[in-house]
């Protein structure tokens, strides 16, 4: 069973996806200012962002 000093509040954050005209896509986390990245494919994007969010957190 966890104790108070294990326990941690975990918030989902939203990822929005958008394909631009050129054809790349970006992905962005409105709660968190800066975090938006580009990638080739949705998956690429999806997959640099979510990198990109763990490193903020940190």
């Amino acid at each position: 069973m966890p104790t108070a000093a294990t326990k941690r509040r975990l918030k989902l954050l939203t990822i929005e996806l958008d394909r631009e005209e050129d054809g790349r896509w970006i992905a962005d986390v409105p709660d968190l200012p800066g975090v938006m990245v580009y990638g080739h494919t949705k998956e690429d994007a999806l997959a640099k962002v979510q990198a990109l969010v763990l490193r903020v957190l940190e």
